[in-house]
């Protein structure tokens, strides 16, 4: 017999996740014996209910819902011996692993066009004891991003961002850091680092254009501003995209990390999309991991 579980967010997509849900449960009752539904009422609960799944050996898993919870749901199988076939249906703000995979965005062609046959093996990074699937940020910017709550996400959608990192853009600051990757040393001054594992990074589809989610590698990007005005001469080099090193941006892909700052400095994380763990962090790429329903 086979089994799904569908995991529903009711909060994401300004809320209209019961809008979809429906529609969801008709065309996974079509390809599934059993098709059971839970909702989140608290962070962490997706993780838990595709945990419990993968413990029970369901044939798959689908969440419903933004970058958070489609995060939350691969944590929940990543440590597993038994992972399930992973599938989402995107409700988010920005949906980056959606874009990546060429998944539609507007969530009713996302549930029709929901294939059991075709599946593509992607990569998924962990940082510490957990575990990302898009992005890993650090810095400025990012302490802006976990600046913004879900109410504001909900009213604002992807502008609640855009306003935030208004807000914060005065306080741009760069750091020492001190990177070990791939058992390579080095030292930058930066006031934001992202290390990727798609080609979209914060809906910018561009801005790693080399990064393949099945290609075993992370993908990092360090700022190279010690002023607020060499952080707005970056802006170019971004918007069209980093394959190698200039004057203004560091590139490096690499496996195995780790990243510390410097002076002492507090520096919280931003996880695809949400608060994460306080440098430093040791950061990994692992590679094919999660079977993923594209």
């Amino acid at each position: 017999m086979k089994k799904a579980l569908l995991v529903v967010n009711p909060s994401s997509g300004l809320e209209k996740a019961k809008d979809y849900e429906e529609l969801a449960e008709k065309k996974l009752k079509e390809i599934f014996d059993e098709v059971k539904i839970k909702y989140t009422e608290k962070a962490g609960d997706a993780r838990n209910f595709t945990s419990e799944a993968a413990e029970k050996k369901y044939h798959s898993v689908f969440v419903m819902g933004g970058d958070g919870t489609v995060n939350e749901g691969i944590n929940g199988i990543a440590e597993k011996e038994y992972r399930p076939n992973f599938g989402f249906f995107p409700l988010g703000t920005v949906n980056d692993l959606a874009r990546a995979l060429s998944i539609p965005l507007d969530p009713k062609d996302a549930i029709e066009n929901i294939d059991i046959s075709k599946r593509k093996k992607i990569d998924i990074g962990k940082i510490n004891n957990s575990y990302f699937m898009n992005v890993v940020a650090i810095g400025v910017i990012p302490e802006a991003i976990n600046d913004v709550d879900s109410s504001k996400k909900t009213r604002l959608g992807k502008f609640a961002y855009f306003i935030s990192g208004f807000k914060h853009f005065k306080y741009t600051q760069s750091y020492p850091f001190k990177i070990m990757a791939d058992g390579k040393e080095s030292e930058i001054q930066s006031s934001m680092i992202l290390i990727g594992l798609t080609n979209s990074i914060g809906g910018f589809e561009q801005i790693l254009p080399n990064a393949k989610v099945d290609d075993g590698y992370l993908h990092m990007i360090c700022l190279k501003d010690e002023s607020v005005i060499d952080t707005i001469r970056t802006f170019p080099d971004l918007l069209k995209g980093v394959d190698t090193s200039s004057k203004l941006v560091a590139y490096k892909k690499f496996k195995k990390g780790h990243i510390e700052s410097n002076d002492g400095v507090i520096l919280t994380t931003n996880i695809d999309g949400d608060e994460g763990d306080i440098l430093p962090i040791d950061v990994s790429v692992l590679e094919s991991h999660i079977d993923v329903y594209c």
